[in-house]
């Protein structure tokens, strides 16, 4: 079972967005098929890659994906626990390059784990105030991960050799953090990457952008008006389509029906953000991806209150369901899959 397992950590091509014209279509329902269900899961790291092959990893230290049985039909499956030493990691975060997977966990000691044809522990760190929010990679060799401040700036660690050895930046190296913020471990989407652009979302008391244009090597900090000032709210999840257009969703997740400035955009790469449909649906969301090949025109929310969709860029948004999710991912315009309590589900979208 667990060289199944990891052969679907390894056997697929990292995900990109091809670039086509807009479909200018207008989706209006999503088939929603759950793959497995069990009261006991919590899942908020999610991978798909272009094969179709979906990797996952759990609150109580377990990791998954997909598969097809003998008669065609797709099923999940968990797989094996990745403990260390007493500890059992809550897995948060999920990143997959062509070479192999990578999984994280939040708070101290926070624990990286390699995962190719062995398992092996490539991070630890055992700041008391250690706590990991997010992993990606820019390419097979280079990738970074983001967590909360244990000194005056946000924890950032950056592998250069294939995730094999990781460093913390110095804090003389990035932009100050301010009083109150942090980041959300929510859906493993604090950080979106284009080529070797970076940015990364804070949230809190203070919710804001780091930026770098060449892989972690320098940062920039840009402000945003997306509400912010206590510590559940700000942006939890943040996507880009191109290296101009993004996306930052959030709120505040103890009061999810609240519609005022939890949506922002920007056209700039970040520079300036704009709020959008302020005061309209949808409410507090945890996950937000562009749909591909649409040109930065349509977009899908998530969270525990539903799923929502817009196709204009996020000035407004129809609502498609009421089942929550954590957090999703596409594999191309139409099919998606999303992860959350209970449960890691195929969602199929159509016009």
């Amino acid at each position: 079972m667990k060289s199944i397992i990891l052969c679907l950590f390894l056997t697929c091509l990292s995900s990109c967005r091809p670039k086509e014209p807009a479909k200018h279509r207008n989706i209006s329902k999503v088939e929603i098929e759950h793959l497995i269900q069990d009261s006991l899961l919590n899942v908020r790291a999610l991978e798909v890659e272009v094969s179709g092959t979906v990797s996952f990893a759990t609150s109580n230290g377990s990791i998954g994906g997909n598969s097809l049985d003998i008669y065609g039909k797709e099923n999940a499956s968990l797989s094996y626990y990745l403990g260390h030493d007493t500890i059992k990691p809550n897995f948060r975060s999920l990143a997959i390059t062509n070479k192999a997977g990578f999984a994280l966990g939040i708070g101290s000691p926070a624990l990286v784990f390699k995962i190719s044809d062995s398992l092996k522990l490539v991070y630890k760190e055992n700041h008391p105030k250690a706590f990991y929010d997010s992993i990606d990679f820019w390419n097979d060799q280079e990738g970074i991960a983001i967590g909360d401040p244990t000194e005056d700036c946000m924890s950032i660690i950056i592998t250069r050799d294939g995730g094999e050895t990781w460093n913390k930046l110095s804090c003389d190296d990035l932009p100050k953090s301010k009083e109150g913020e942090a980041a959300f471990a929510a859906s493993d989407t604090n950080i979106a990457i284009v080529g070797n652009h970076t940015w990364v979302a804070t949230g809190g008391k203070v919710s804001r952008i780091l930026y770098s244009s060449d892989k972690g090597k320098t940062w920039q900090i840009f402000e945003t008006p997306i509400v912010q000032g206590k510590e559940t709210t700000g942006m939890y999840s943040v996507d880009f389509y191109d290296e101009k257009n993004g996306f930052a969703i959030g709120g505040d997740y103890t009061k999810p029906n609240a519609t005022l400035a939890n949506k922002v955009r920007t056209k700039d790469g970040g520079k300036t953000w704009q709020v959008v449909a302020d005061g309209k649906r949808p409410g507090y969301r945890s996950c937000v991806q562009y749909v591909p090949n649409s040109n930065a025109k349509e977009l899908v929310s998530i969270g525990f209150k539903g799923i929502d969709y817009s196709n204009n860029a996020g000035d407004t948004w129809k609502h498609l369901s009421d089942e929550g999710f954590y957090t999703i991912r596409f594999l191309n315009d139409s099919v998606a899959y999303a992860a959350g309590k209970g449960r890691v589900s195929k969602l199929t979208f159509r016009e």
